[in-house]
């Protein structure tokens, strides 16, 4: 018989059982080094500097001519164009943000056959182009319009008595018919997120439908009214096609100044100052839209 010591076996660990000598993983290089962020951000930067800030620079030195600021800034036509602008941009606002607000409630909170179709045509009507509106305007109620005509054939006066359109009220009324909707949308969709049982717990204390409104969708419905109010204004103070397409020739926005000195006068300093005093206006106002939008979680 042979000995016990010779008829074990000896064990070896089972690590080297069932694995063998390992390669070492392989690693990326040291070396190898990611693209700079600042290299990725050199073509839209060099595509924004040729297609917009080169073109804006332009009309900067062109309005530095020597006495040119001094020049459009004392004259009567500037500063009435500037009053003109700013009442009518506040003044459509103002109509916007009440018009926008009852349509809103009406579409958001009255139910009606087709409300969802008034709805869904809101956002189609955010693109249409200004001028648009203007000449559905002007088939109503211009000269020639079908007002004009109603009145004429059934009076059988030589003109009818609808002249508005070329006056700052047609301007007015043209800027609040396309511009309310741009309210209109942001309160839909602050009124999407309401909670409806505030609603009925308000009208289950009797509260009145006019008290519900002031009490409980106002207070919600104000960073939406802000925002949409404040890119409003913005957009009403650069409006350019609307005052052009109306034909009021006594209504002479900061615009429509600038499409007068260049184009009619060839005065190019004088519009580049009227432009860069409107741009100023402009940027001023964006700023305080994004700080409203910011606060709203727009």
């Amino acid at each position: 018989m042979g000995s016990p010591a010779s008829g074990l076996r000896e064990r070896q660990p089972v690590t080297d059982l069932v694995t063998g000598p390992s390669a070492p993983a392989e690693r990326p290089s040291a070396t190898r080094r990611a693209t700079p962020a600042w290299v990725w951000a050199l073509p839209p930067v060099a595509v924004l500097a040729v297609v917009f800030l080169y073109p804006l620079a332009l009309v900067v030195q062109e309005s530095l001519a020597p006495g040119a600021y001094g020049d459009v800034l004392a004259s009567a036509s500037f500063r009435q164009a500037l009053v003109t602008t700013v009442w009518l941009a506040v003044a459509s606002t103002a109509g916007c943000l009440v018009l926008g607000f009852v349509l809103a409630v009406v579409i958001a909170f009255v139910p009606f056959p087709g409300g969802k179709a008034v709805s869904k045509f809101i956002d189609v009507f955010l693109s249409f182009p200004s001028f648009l509106i203007t000449l559905a305007l002007l088939f109503l109620y211009g000269t020639v319009g079908m007002a004009n005509g109603v009145w004429t054939d059934v009076t059988g006066d030589p003109s009818g008595p609808f002249r508005f359109l070329a006056t700052p009220w047609g301007v007015l009324l043209a800027e609040i018919t396309y511009f309310t909707p741009f309210v209109m949308r942001p309160l839909l969709a602050a009124f999407s997120q309401m909670e409806t049982a505030q609603l009925e717990v308000a009208s289950s204390l009797g509260a009145r439908p006019l008290r519900i409104v002031r009490q409980v969708i106002l207070p919600e419905a104000l960073p939406a009214l802000a925002a949409g109010g404040s890119l409003v204004l913005v957009m009403c103070l650069n409006e350019f096609g609307i005052v052009l397409f109306t034909g009021a020739k006594g209504v002479t926005t900061l615009p429509m100044l600038v499409y007068g000195k260049a184009i009619l006068e060839s005065d190019y300093a004088a519009a580049c100052v009227v432009a860069v005093v409107n741009v100023a206006l402009s940027v001023g106002l964006y700023v305080l839209y994004r700080g409203v939008s910011r606060r709203a979680g727009a």
